[in-house]
């Protein structure tokens, strides 16, 4: 049986998206959740896994070119045994949906009915993530019997990752919402139904249908709905980066506001009014007129309001738990590298090439972990009503990065068993793929203890929140040379940065923070007994 892969929604508003590089070729033979391609949109570098096992046939785009959402990407050719597979596996769904979650599942309707000249469709949940199968119903944002446009927003949806929105294809009459709030949504299963009009009765005089009777006068609202981020192809929004213009700003000329190309161009050229054109102008009045007409598309003085989404949503909750739980307190110190940044730049040349980086933040982390040997509370967690408390057996690091999605937190697991080396591998790795918006979600669970590297941004001092339920986290401040005395009373030029712990004060004390952080910068400033430290 051939089966054709449909491009899922991968963003918010994002309707296409470049293909960037496919990990197969037509004739290969795949198995489920394999990788076959890499594409990019306007916010990240996304992979695409296979929802089926089976042999490609054909690959419809070619490496460079748009592939459209809600079109083919490619087809496979599955078995028979694979068909009843995932035959099997839809027919199951709704119990494995009450093994992973105690709120009973809401019974999925009778397939799509015809009415005369509307019918009911059923939206199937897209792929929203590498190997992601399920995701945490969050918020509806609409509910049974409103009428909603197409690309209107209609779920807030959690996966492991991130806060995902997803918008309507159709515009219609919401008819069904397949799960309550809190519930575990599945991958290809029915999200919601939406009545829609038939293609054959697209043209005509809307007719009104039984729940319509009530309200004769309720249509469907064909006004742009306001999303807070404009509706754009990846193309259009690099075209709006290269000239520096807020794509928010422009008019767009297409359907519900979307931003072509010739938007654009005709925003920058209006912008760029030069003095040469002023000039030429015959009167004040045709001046007026100009100036009036190129900044019309865009008042000054009016507030923009965009919602918060994606990676920020998702760091706002959980920095609101963090606050709202865990009693925090912080410590500072100042720590001499001066010693410790010696001895970097002599194995720097050595060691580092493309796959390994030799910064600072090894040393960070391994003599974070040779302390918590000594202080292990540093590496715990606290249930919830604090009657119980868990010494990490691994050391798994967690690094803040400033992404190009927003402030991810990568760790590099088992940090207590890593060599210098090892480390610093890991950490290259875990950088490039969270800056390029690809790090997978087990680089982002486990972490035990948070290193926030504000100095890489300029800052000297913080109060970081602590990321749950870890009950420890320090911001290292930039590296500053100052002056200080020595031994001898005679001041020396030294290499200083600050740091700022803060601590879960239901488990970790002001007395505790400070001798754990006065061995770690033993460690940092006399980098010899970090190696005798060593096992």
């Amino acid at each position: 049986m051939i089966k054709e892969f449909i491009l899922p929604d991968i963003g918010e508003g994002v309707v296409e998206c470049e293909l960037v590089e496919w990990l197969v070729s037509e004739g290969d033979i795949v198995t489920e959740d394999q990788p076959i391609a890499d594409v990019m949109t306007d916010k990240a570098l996304v992979q695409i896994p296979a929802p089926h096992g089976g042999v490609i046939k054909k690959l419809y785009y070619a490496k460079g070119e748009i592939a459209k959402v809600h079109a083919p990407l490619y087809s496979v050719e599955i078995s028979a045994a694979e068909q009843d597979d995932v035959n099997d596996e839809a027919g199951k769904s709704s119990d494995k949906q009450d093994s992973h979650h105690s709120v009973e599942h809401i019974p999925l309707p009778e397939p799509v009915q015809v009415t005369g000249q509307v019918h009911i469709e059923e939206f199937l949940l897209p792929d929203i993530g590498e190997g992601i199968v399920e995701c945490e119903l969050v918020e509806w944002l609409v509910s049974e019997g409103d009428i909603v446009a197409e690309d209107q927003p209609i779920a807030d949806v959690m996966t492991d990752k991130a806060l995902v929105q997803i918008p309507a294809i159709k515009a219609g009459k919401i008819v069904k919402l397949y799960y309550r709030k809190g519930q575990l949504a599945r991958v290809h299963q029915p999200l919601f139904a939406v009545e829609v009009e038939s293609e054959e009765a697209i043209d005509a005089t809307p007719v009104a249908t039984v729940d319509d009777a009530a309200e004769p006068e309720t249509q469907v609202n064909s006004e742009p709905v306001s999303q807070g981020k404009a509706l754009a192809s990846p193309a259009v929004r690099r075209m709006a980066r290269s000239l520096d213009i807020d794509i928010s700003t422009v008019s767009g000329s297409g359907k519900n506001g979307r931003v072509y190309k010739e938007d654009i161009q005709r925003h920058h050229s209006a912008s760029k009014l030069s003095s040469t054109q002023v000039e030429s102008l015959a009167s004040v009045d045709e001046l007026r007129s100009t100036v009036a007409s190129t900044t019309q598309a865009s008042d000054p003085s009016e507030n923009r309001v965009e919602p918060i989404r994606g990676i920020q949503a998702v760091m706002a909750k959980m920095m609101m738990e963090s606050v709202s739980t865990i009693p925090h307190f912080t410590y500072c110190e100042e720590i001499d590298l001066t010693e410790l940044v010696k001895l970097r730049e002599s194995m720097k040349k050595k060691y580092s090439n493309d796959e390994l980086k030799l910064t600072m933040m090894p040393f960070f982390m391994k003599s974070l972990s040779l302390a918590i040997k000594q202080f292990p509370v540093i590496n715990s967690k606290v249930n919830a009503d604090c009657t119980e408390l868990t010494y990490f057996s691994r050391h798994n690091i967690g690094m803040a990065v400033d992404s190009k999605v927003g402030l991810l937190v990568p760790n590099v697991k088992d940090v207590q068993d890593k060599s210098i080396l090892e480390i610093a591998a890991e950490i290259t790795r875990l950088t490039k793929a969270a800056r390029s918006g690809r790090v997978s979600p087990g680089d982002l669970k486990q972490g035990t203890v948070t290193i926030s590297n504000i100095g890489a941004l300029g800052g000297t001092v913080a109060t970081p929140i602590i990321n749950k339920p870890e009950v420890a986290i320090v911001a290292l401040g930039k590296m500053q040379v100052l002056p200080r005395f020595n031994a001898a009373g005679e001041v020396e030029a030294r290499k200083i940065m600050q740091v700022s712990w803060s601590g879960d004060h239901r488990v970790i004390d002001g007395g505790t923070i400070a001798r754990f952080c006065n061995l770690w910068k033993l460690y940092l400033e006399h980098p010899q007994e970090m190696l005798l430290a060593m096992q």
